[in-house]
């Protein structure tokens, strides 16, 4: 091939070249031949559904409970340490407890709270149909920037929640011998309740309002942590003490409750 047959297949190479570059579709990162970077994305349109679809999936996660606790109170954090699987809480951390649903989805939670703060990982629940996760840290500002990261990925919002409702709760009077020893058989986490105790039960729906509940009876009277229960279908939280101390308590957790239905579909 001489110099000029050369040269002619050379230019037909380089425009057949433009063609092909002219008709090419890129989707993702707009690519310029002018760009100072010396290398770009480029996202193919597989890629590119592939990233909505899993955008979309995030976007679908149900905000069922979200619940802040601004300093857990001694009997509460001594409680969760020994159900936890995660890092222990101590009195005095600052918590968020979140259920999402459906339960998988607690995992992509999860991530997206621990790569946005400083905080700790506590607990991870999947059931069958929610999830559920336990944030400590002992700066508070922490804990709510996760808390905010999470929502902001979902698409959510604090007042988006569950509201609570209480499907039972009740004050039981001088509790007999025979109930309390059946009672610290059953619920071996927390401590015991002796006879003459009086008792204050309440089951909510869903069941992570019960941990504020328990937090803000600590905080508002002399009583015993029994048992809470801060998973399932259903929380349930026992406490005891002497009556008077126990009514304070009930009405410091109904207050609680109160409080969180007061924002929740707003």
């Amino acid at each position: 091939m001489d110099s000029q047959a050369a040269r002619s297949f050379l230019r037909d190479d380089r425009s057949d070249a433009r063609r092909r570059a002219a008709n090419l579709r890129i989707t993702g990162t707009d690519v310029s031949g002018e760009a100072s970077g010396a290398s770009c994305v480029i996202t193919t349109d597989s890629e590119g559904r592939r990233l909505a679809r899993q955008s979309s999936h995030v976007q679908s996660i149900e905000l069922r409970t979200y619940v802040f606790l601004d300093s857990l109170q001694p009997q509460l954090a001594s409680y969760m340490g020994t159900v936890s699987h995660g890092f222990l809480p101590i009195p005095g951390d600052a918590c968020l407890w979140l259920e999402v649903s459906p339960g998988m989805a607690v995992h992509r939670v999860t991530d997206i709270a621990l790569k946005a703060s400083t905080v700790r990982l506590g607990q991870m629940v999947v059931e069958r149909a929610f999830g559920s996760l336990a944030l400590y840290h002992r700066d508070q500002s922490n804990v709510l920037h996760s808390g905010d990261v999470v929502l902001e990925a979902i698409g959510s919002r604090v007042e988006l929640r569950s509201r609570c409702e209480v499907t039972w709760t009740e004050i039981i009077r001088a509790i007999t011998p025979d109930h309390a020893v059946l009672i610290n058989r059953q619920n071996r986490r927390g401590s015991m309740i002796q006879a003459g105790m009086s008792m204050f039960i309440l089951e909510t729906e869903p069941a992570g309002y019960v941990l504020i509940a328990a937090n803000e009876a600590e905080k508002g009277s002399n009583i015993t942590v029994v048992d809470v229960k801060a998973v399932g279908a259903f929380g349930r939280l026992t406490l005891a003490g002497k009556e008077g101390d126990v009514e304070e308590a009930a009405a410091a957790a109904m207050r609680a409750v109160a409080q969180i239905n007061a924002g929740a579909g707003a």
